[in-house]
């Protein structure tokens, strides 16, 4: 398979700061994060609003590369901005989220509408300095990540949003096989997108791994499930991988198989920073299921899933990484086509036909 590879990266970002604009109806928040950001090595805050409908306003003007916005404001809320942003002026936005089982769909809402990234908003002024550490390091992570422009039309047309009357979950055959995704960076947009394209009758499991924190991925499993044909739930211990339904790795915890095949959940060290970490899943499939393994790499920062797919395609399965054309970060795709683990590498709207192509074969 040839493919021809761009400039790493690195290679071509300027010394030029980051620009960044704070969108935030709390003016503690708005001056709490001005002046951390301001305080960060390539990092410059260009402007503050109060609302979506300032924030709209001066967009075009300061021409920011990444926005900070908060999910809860008068006037245009959240998501109503993210969503004009999206359409008007597509570039890196980063939600602010309260911790309640409210902001937490809020969120997953916006982060398959487009944004790339979340941070859970301080629940007080005291720990404010500890969450934006965080800020600051996801600021210049997605500072360089690709932003498409989406409409209402164009985020909602590949959704299809099925009766659960309809839907057959069933017990793994020796024929079938077990597909394992995983995505970080951009990821719920891109699980938006793959996830409802799978077949109801696909005969394979499906496991997935999302880079996210604790408190989040009841919501996103929930989300994906009112709009796939397949069934998809937040993963418990004792579920088993099932033919019409999809595993989603709750945050905080690594996704493993144990000796009768059971989902069993474990909060060991980190892997590559994260938990749940793609690796740990995909190698614990393949250890068991072997040749019938077929593992999907998205969108996503560093090198996750390069272990565990290299693995996948040694012992004769099959692997899947997304594009750089659609990728919001192509590092994770970019590590495993470079190991030489990949089968395919397509764009992201290609991604489910890839998938049942590997099923089928």
């Amino acid at each position: 398979m040839n493919r021809n590879l761009s400039m790493p990266e690195s290679a071509s970002q300027s010394d030029a700061p980051i620009r960044v604009l704070v969108v935030d109806d709390s003016a503690f928040m708005r001056f709490a994060i001005t002046k951390h950001l301001n305080e960060a090595t390539g990092i410059l805050v260009v402007g503050s609003a109060r609302d979506g409908v300032e924030a709209l306003e001066l967009i075009p003007k300061l021409n920011p590369d990444v926005i900070t916005l908060d999910v809860e404001m008068p006037r245009l809320d959240g998501l109503g901005t993210l969503r004009r942003i999206m359409a008007d002026f597509p570039r890196p936005v980063i939600m602010l989220s309260s911790l309640t089982v409210e902001g937490a769909r809020e969120t997953v809402q916006a982060l398959t509408a487009g944004a790339v990234d979340f941070i859970p908003k301080p629940s007080n002024k005291a720990n404010i300095e500890t969450v934006m550490v965080e800020v600051i390091a996801k600021i210049r992570k997605v500072a360089r990540a690709r932003v498409y422009k989406i409409t209402n039309d164009s985020s909602e047309k590949n959704q299809v949003r099925a009766s659960t009357a309809s839907r057959s979950v069933r017990s793994l055959r020796s024929s079938d096989k077990i597909v394992v995704i995983g995505s970080s960076t951009g990821g719920p947009r891109a699980l938006n997108t793959v996830i409802p394209q799978l077949p109801a009758n696909l005969p394979a499991a499906i496991l997935i791994v999302q880079h996210m924190p604790v408190g989040f991925t009841r919501s996103l499993a929930e989300r994906l499930d009112s709009i796939s044909q397949i069934s998809v739930k937040e993963a418990e211990p004792g579920d088993r991988p099932e033919v019409g339904r999809a595993l989603l790795a709750p945050g905080g915890f690594h996704m493993v198989l144990d000796r009768e095949g059971q989902i069993s959940l474990n909060q060991n060290p980190t892997v590559h920073g994260v938990r749940p970490a793609i690796d740990v899943t995909m190698i614990s499939v393949a250890q068991r299921f072997g040749a019938s393994t077929i593992g999907v790499v998205l969108t996503g920062m560093g090198s996750d899933g390069t272990n565990g797919s290299s693995l996948i395609h040694s012992l004769g399965g099959l692997v899947i990484a997304e594009d750089e054309s659609t990728a919001v970060v192509w590092g994770m795709p970019r590590s495993v086509y470079e190991a030489g683990a990949t089968n395919e590498v397509v764009p992201l709207p290609d991604v489910a036909r890839a998938i049942q192509r590997a099923v089928a074969s």
